[in-house]
């Protein structure tokens, strides 16, 4: 079976589709923008079969299992039966990449069928570890940069990213009924999903949000030794989605929290900024 279609389409995907963070860029090396691709593919089209269309939960659920059972013949050394997985295969081969990474986002992507309301950060956080954490580990292991030390300052970029990301998509979310907002802590604020689904943005509302911001900032600088740390390409890769990261939180703290007006977005003049902040290693 021909296996450059669904990585030629891989790559036009991951192209195509709008990120705040940088998805198989030209600063990768290009022997590496192939696999990259494939696995952002792999990962947006699981996304889509929880999130995306009119199906019911069961139908979601089963798509999401043939993904798994095509993890399965990979983990078993069988063909799968689907050219992106063939093509997938050849790049987990070939860069003796960890399977587990696969199986943790295929969970998280079915937890969102399933779990709607997140109790409180412990269980955020828990999630983040299987729908963010997996893509950092992969990246790292394409790298062979997939050291212990690496590895926990990348879980926490990644887990700080996935808590912006929830942040920006409050208003978004809510129409898909998800709230991925600790319970305790919007009772905490005297915040309720009400209000959210109203998108009103008064009250205690932005001390709530300058609380989830500050958190995610902390999470993220915990993990931003590692952009200096890594060599190369994947070190400048890595400064420009830290800078990134902080600029979204710049923009939310700026908007006062209020994502129901203002989705914050990068810009030229962001990506100019993040370019100069990765090349002098600021």
């Amino acid at each position: 079976m021909n296996t450059q279609a669904p990585i030629q389409a891989s790559v036009k995907l991951a192209k195509s589709h709008y990120e705040n963070f940088p998805v198989a860029s030209f600063l990768l090396p290009k022997k590496l923008r192939e696999p990259i691709a494939l696995i952002y593919a792999f990962a947006r089209q699981a996304d889509d079969f929880a999130d995306e269309g009119d199906l019911f939960p069961a139908q979601r659920i089963a798509l999401l299992n043939e993904f798994k059972d095509e993890l399965n013949r990979i983990k078993e050394n069988r063909q799968p039966s689907t050219a992106l997985f063939i093509a997938l295969q050849s790049a987990i081969n070939q860069h003796h990449l960890p399977m587990q990474p696969f199986y943790d986002l295929l969970d998280a992507f079915s937890q969102d069928v399933t779990k709607t309301r997140y109790q409180d950060f412990g269980e955020v956080m828990h999630y983040c570890r299987r729908s963010a954490n997996p893509v950092g580990r992969l990246m790292l292991s394409l790298y062979n940069e997939d050291t212990p030390q690496n590895l926990g300052m990348a879980d926490a970029i990644c887990s700080a990213l996935q808590l912006i990301n929830f942040l920006q998509d409050i208003a978004i979310d809510i129409e898909k009924n998800r709230i991925y907002l600790p319970q305790d802590e919007l009772q905490k604020y005297k915040v309720t999903e009400a209000q959210i689904a109203r998108g009103d943005a008064s009250g205690t509302w932005s001390l709530f949000m300058e609380f989830q911001i500050n958190r995610a900032r902390k999470l993220l600088q915990s993990g931003a030794p590692l952009g200096l740390i890594l060599p190369g390409r994947i070190g400048l890769e890595m400064r420009m989605i830290i800078a990134g990261g902080e600029r979204i939180l710049k923009k939310l703290h700026q908007a006062h929290g209020n994502v129901f007006e203002y989705r914050p977005k990068l810009g030229k003049k962001d990506w100019l900024y993040m370019a100069y902040r990765a090349v002098s290693k600021k």
